[in-house]
Parts: C-alpha cells; sequence; structure tokens
C-alpha cells in the first residue's frame, strides 16, 4: 500500500467515526424535571441537531409536561416519539410544543425523532 493509500484509508476511518459519534454519543447531558405549580414535573428541551438535554430525571408517581423548541428546519427532527407511552407530535420549527405523559413507574423510557436518529431518555427514579 503507498502512502497515498494508508492517508485515504486513515482519513476515511476517522470521518466514519466521526459521523457515528455525533449521531450515537450523547449530546445535551442530563437536567431534573421540576415540579411546578400546576402539578406536573415539567423541563424545556431544545432540538438543534439532537436533544438537549438528551436525558431528564423525573421522580416516579408524578405527571411529566416535556416542552420541545425546535431550533432548526431539518426533516429529521420534525416529529418526536415516546413509543413507550404511546404518543407523537410534530414539532413546527420556532414553536413550543408540551407534550404531556402521565406518572410513570422507575425506570427509562426512549424518545426520538421520527427517523430514529435523535435520541433521548426520560428516567424516572
Amino acid at each position: 500500500m503507498t502512502l497515498d493509500q494508508i492517508i485515504v484509508t486513515v482519513v476515511g476511518a476517522l470521518a466514519i467515526l466521526g459521523v457515528a459519534a455525533f449521531f450515537l454519543l450523547p449530546k445535551g447531558g442530563e437536567t431534573r424535571a421540576v415540579l411546578s405549580s400546576s402539578g406536573f414535573q415539567e423541563a424545556l428541551v431544545l432540538v438543534k441537531g439532537g436533544y438537549s438535554p438528551d436525558v431528564i430525571v423525573a421522580e416516579s408517581g408524578k405527571p411529566i409536561r416535556l416542552t420541545f423548541l425546535r431550533e432548526e428546519s431539518g426533516a429529521c427532527s420534525e416529529r418526536v416519539v415516546f413509543a413507550d407511552f404511546h404518543k407523537s407530535a410534530e414539532l413546527p420549527e420556532g414553536k413550543q410544543v408540551a407534550i404531556d405523559l402521565p406518572a410513570a413507574k422507575p425506570g427509562e423510557y426512549l424518545f426520538q425523532c421520527g427517523m430514529a436518529m435523535l435520541r433521548g431518555r426520560l428516567v424516572v427514579r
């Protein structure tokens, strides 16, 4: 193998790893949902190249309201899906959309975009 072929192979492998990391690694950190006067545990999730925060922690036995604000125009992020709760919602660009979830048992509940490229977790303790 020539030096040119080695360089192209290494750069290609690094590009593949970078793309995989962008889509598969967590992006936004963890936040705790805050109990509001409405009785819901609430958190705001920014949608821009991923979910931020992408891990939301809530208490069991109390309903949860997640508000999504989409700040991008990519087709992938147009919808958020909570399969475990049988809920989904359209996310128009620049508008806040609240999704109310019932009180949940302790566990981890995934949410994702309609294409399953953006992912987040709701951790109920």
